[in-house]
Order: structure tokens, then sequence, then C-alpha cells
């Protein structure tokens, strides 16, 4: 009997939708499924940012690629990034659910408009996507949900009172998920990374207690790279993944092995 092997990491015909998708973990993991073979579809808040990141892609791997303006706070939004999809593309086989953002500092220095807003993007926005595409890999018998937990949604870190609560919101959105569209052939599992230089670490990556920090955490003792992101989302994508749903994949240079 001949396996499958690396044929099971073939993305071609497929459609992946990928928010936060116009720069960093998103932009390179939207990269990677390009890679395989996939078309892809990049959302942010800023359109022109979006599409010229797809430009980039579709330039690049020769696969169309599209970019798309949404407030993923906002469903009317998230239904119309769904019609958009579906009709220039005929399908949604992936969502990779990338968009988040970060507030940083001490619990009694995070006002609660601050709070609601972060949770209303990591937590709100992603349970939102996933309910607009759902029915439609019902539909198909088939999908793929990638959800972006992260390190921090398992393990605890001081002054992440609001990144952590989403994140951990996030890890039990999959386990569930992964559960309920178990029998779709639906599966839903998150990538948890670690400390990645990307936009959103910017502010802090060169400071010393990001140095002393990231070398007391990581096994690894370095921060990620962005390439480094795109073979969990690439598995995660394609077939390959058939038997793994609920999972937390954690790409994090062994920081929670610790």
């Amino acid at each position: 009997m001949t396996l499958p092997g690396i044929k099971l990491f073939d993305l071609s015909n497929r459609t992946a939708l990928i928010t936060g998708g116009s720069k960093g973990l998103g932009k390179a993991m939207a990269s990677g499924l390009a890679s395989a073979g996939a078309n892809v579809i990049l959302v942010s808040r800023h359109g022109e940012e979006a599409q010229a990141a797809a430009d980039e892609i579709a330039t690049e791997f020769g696969h169309r690629a599209l970019g798309l303006e949404a407030d993923l706070t906002i469903p009317e939004q998230i239904e119309a990034m769904v019609a958009t999809t579906l009709e220039t593309f005929g399908s949604i086989d992936i969502l990779l659910n990338s968009a988040a953002i970060n507030t940083r500092g001490p619990i009694e220095e995070i006002t609660l408009p601050q709070f609601e807003e972060l949770m209303r993007i990591n937590v709100t926005g992603t349970w939102l996507c996933c309910k607009a595409v759902i029915p439609h890999m019902k539909k198909a018998g088939w999908g793929r949900i990638i959800n972006m937990a992260s390190a921090i949604g398992l393990v605890g870190v001081p002054d992440r009172t609001p990144y952590a609560s989403s994140k951990g919101a996030i890890v039990q959105l999959t386990r569930t998920l992964g559960l309920e569209l178990a029998t779709h052939g639906i599966v839903v599992n998150a990538i948890c990374p670690g400390p990645f230089l990307t936009e959103i670490n910017a502010p802090i990556a060169n400071s010393e207690d990001a140095r002393k920090f990231i070398l007391n955490r990581t096994a690894l003792k370095r921060w990620g790279e962005l390439q480094e992101i795109q073979g969990a989302a690439i598995y995660l994508a394609t077939e390959a993944a058939s038997y793994t749903t609920g999972s937390m994949l954690c790409v994090d240079g062994g920081w929670t092995a610790q």
C-alpha cells in the first residue's frame, strides 16, 4: 500500500479566508497557504493594505488573491465578506482567524473600554467569522477552521489580562467547535504562537525587559521568525490534518514545554 505522503499537503483548488491577513503572522500564513496551491482572501480593516498584500502574494505564487476591507466587530460586514468570497471563488474551504489586537499593562491601568474593545475583536470577531462560514462548510462536507490562540492562552503572564483572557477563550472555542463539527467533515484547531517579531510586538521588541523575557521563557532563546509559523498553518489547512481536531499546536520556541 502506497501512502499519499506529501500529496496530503496540496491545497490546489482550495480557497482560504484569512482575517488579519495583510501583515504579520496573518500575511505569513496566507503566503504559506498560497505556496501550497490555495487561493487566498486577505481581510483587514484597511482595504488598500489588504489588496496590496494580496497582489504581492498573487505575483509571487501565481494563485488568485483578493484583499477585502471588513470590521470584524460588525456582523453585517462579516456577512458581506463571506458573500463576496463565495461570489468570487465559489467556496470557503479554510477559515484562518488571525485578526487580533493586544493591550498591555497592569489591570489597574487598563480601562473597561480597552478591555471590551480587545474582546470584541479577538473573541467576538472570531466567533462571528466561524458562525458565518460554518453553514457553507457543512454544505460542502469539508472544512478547516484555524484559530489563532497564543502561548499566553495556555500559561499566565503578568500585565496581559485582556490578551490572555481573549486567547484563553479562543482555546475553549476551538475545543468546543472541534467537538461540535466533528461529524460534518470539518476540523477545528488553533495555533498557539510564542513570541514572534511582528508589528504587534514591535513596541517592546528591543527593550531590555523583552530580551530577558524571551531568554527566560523560550527554550530556543530567541524570537520566532515569520516563516516559522507557515508549516503549522499549512498542516492544519490540508487533508493532512483530517484526524486532528480540537487541538492546540504550539509554535512557541519551547515556551509551554517548561
